[in-house]
This record gives C-alpha cells, sequence and structure tokens, in this order.
C-alpha cells in the first residue's frame, strides 16, 4: 500500500538564524496520520501552530515565510524540499525561537536528521495531487507549467545577467536518491551588494560566506568556489520542491519553470489548487500493478 509516512523518532538541527545570527534549534517530531506538516513555536505559550499551507504564505521576497496570529516564520524551503523528497506526510517542525537554522545554506542537514530516524508508514493511505492536464501560470518573462506525468520531474530553467551564473538548466526525476545526489548540497546563493545592503537593515546578519554562495560583480566570492558549476539552478530547483509541500499533497506530474522564484511558485500552487479540473486526489494503493511500477522507479 502507499501509505502515509511520518518519522521514527525525534531529531534536532542546530544552527544560527540567518536575519538573528543566534543560536537555533529545530526539531522534526513524528505526527499523527492525517495531520499534514505544522510548525511548533514551542518557546510560545501554548505552543501555537501553523500549518504548512498555499494560504498561509505570508511573504515570498528572498524567501518564503508562513505567517499566522501567532507567529510567522521565514526561509521555510529548505526544509520542507527535503520532505518533498522523502515523500514525508506528517510531521511538527518545532522550533525553539522565530527562526530556523540555515545551518550551511541547503538542505544537507535537514535531510540527513531525517535519514538518521529513518521513516515508518501509517495507516492511512496518502492521496496524491494527480495532474490531469496541463496548468500554466506566468508573470512577464517569469513562468511556470504543469504536465501530466506519472511521477514527480522538474525542469527549471535559471537566467541571470551574471558572468558566473548565465542560463542555467536542470531536468530531474525526484527521489530520495536523486534528492540527496543532485540537489540537497546546493547552497543558496546572493549577491554582495544585496547582503551589504541588508545587513545595514539590520537583517541577514546571520549571512555568511559559511551558509551562503556570494557574488560579487565579477564572480563567487567564496574560497572554496562551488560545488557544482551549476549550483544555482539545482538550489533553485531545491526551493521549488520547498514551496511545492505547501500544495499539501504531493504532487504527481512534471514541473516547467522558467525565471521562477517564491513569489511565483505560490502563485502557481494557489492557481493549481484553484483548477479542480486538472487534477485528481488519489489512492494509488488500490492499482496494485500501478503501485510496483511506480515503486521500481523510486516514486513509493
Amino acid at each position: 500500500m502507499f501509505l502515509q509516512k511520518t518519522i521514527r523518532n525525534r531529531v534536532q538541527v542546530q544552527g544560527i538564524g540567518l536575519h538573528s545570527g543566534k543560536p537555533c534549534t529545530l526539531s522534526f517530531v513524528p505526527a499523527p496520520a492525517g495531520t499534514g506538516v505544522s510548525f511548533v513555536r514551542a518557546d510560545l505559550p501554548g505552543r501555537p501552530s501553523l500549518k504548512v499551507a498555499a494560504g498561509n504564505v505570508a511573504a515570498t521576497g528572498y524567501a518564503t515565510t508562513l505567517g499566522g496570529p501567532a507567529f510567522s516564520v521565514a526561509t521555510v524551503e529548505h526544509c520542507l524540499s527535503a520532505l518533498s523528497a522523502l515523500r514525508i506526510d506528517n510531521l511538527v517542525i518545532e522550533l525553539d525561537g522565530p527562526e530556523i537554522p540555515i545551518t550551511d545554506g541547503s538542505a544537507r542537514d535537514f535531510l540527513a536528521g531525517l535519514q538518521k530516524v529513518g521513516l515508518v508508514e501509517q495507516d492511512q493511505p496518502r492521496k496524491y495531487f494527480l495532474i490531469t492536464q496541463p496548468v500554466h501560470f506566468a508573470e512577464g518573462d517569469k513562468q511556470a507549467s504543469i504536465f501530466p506525468y506519472q511521477g514527480l520531474r522538474v525542469t527549471v530553467t535559471v537566467d541571470f545577467p551574471h558572468p558566473t551564473i548565465g542560463k542555467q538548466k536542470m531536468d530531474l526525476d525526484i527521489n530520495e536518491q536523486s534528492f540527496g545526489r543532485e540537489l540537497a548540497n546546493a547552497r543558496t546563493f546572493g549577491f554582495l551588494k544585496d547582503v551589504e545592503a541588508l545587513q545595514s537593515r539590520g537583517l541577514a546578519l546571520g549571512g555568511s560566506l559559511e551558509n551562503a554562495i556570494v557574488l560579487d560583480d565579477k564572480g563567487v566570492v567564496n574560497p572554496g568556489g562551488l560545488r557544482w558549476p551549476d549550483e544555482f539552478v539545482r538550489h533553485k530547483t531545491l526551493d521549488a520542491l520547498g514551496d511545492l509541500v505547501t500544495l499539501g499533497y504531493p504532487l504527481m506530474g512534471h514541473l516547467v519553470l522558467y525565471k521562477a522564484g517564491h513569489d511565483l511558485m505560490n502563485k502557481f500552487v494557489r492557481q493549481l489548487l484553484q483548477s479542480e479540473d486538472c487534477y485528481r486526489l488519489v489512492e494509488l494503493g488500490a492499482d496494485l500493478s500501478e503501485e510496483a511500477r511506480l515503486r521500481n522507479a523510486g516514486w513509493a
């Protein structure tokens, strides 16, 4: 059966907050079947929670921020991308303060923590968001499209007027193995002039060459250089997978993005949810032949 999954045990990821530069801890905690993914502020009275959902996306500048009556939390996409790759349906992401650890600017530590404790199947079938008809969305030259596909495939193109980046393209079928091999270690990136402007406003105080790729007008500032020549599009692909978690269900389709950032992704996810004639919520466990085929493809 294609059953819902959570993790076996609690596990922590520690680091510093991107904006405050202060130590912070995130804990992944098992959650009951049918409850979805939520952030919880363990340090606040009553332990308020915030559902990971497109309707709770409060801001999309530089990162995806979820917000509710009690608190907001920014830069959620890195840790959420690991959930997308591992097909984790139910999870509490417990915070001890207002920020998520930035770690090294990638999803590496989040993926490693989840893999360390392992996953467990639950007693309810998983529902997939199965694309049956193409859906398109565009703003200016930024575009997002989804097509029917038996699995999850992403094709992402970035195009920056910078000599080190330029036009880069990534095309990948997503599963735990491909995510760990091709995407998890890809770091976030930014431009030196933007970092300096943010820090002058008291933001990004935790940002450094230890947790981001930084570029000046000529190239990469980091002494160690890049992990891949196309690390930029790999990280944008990682970001998109994190934003997809706000859909509320694992996606089955081929996602094609061109110059798409967090704002376009949020608008596209909202459009998908409204395009009821273009998708079905399905439980694949009823079709054993289909289940076996998808298991062989690494989708289960």
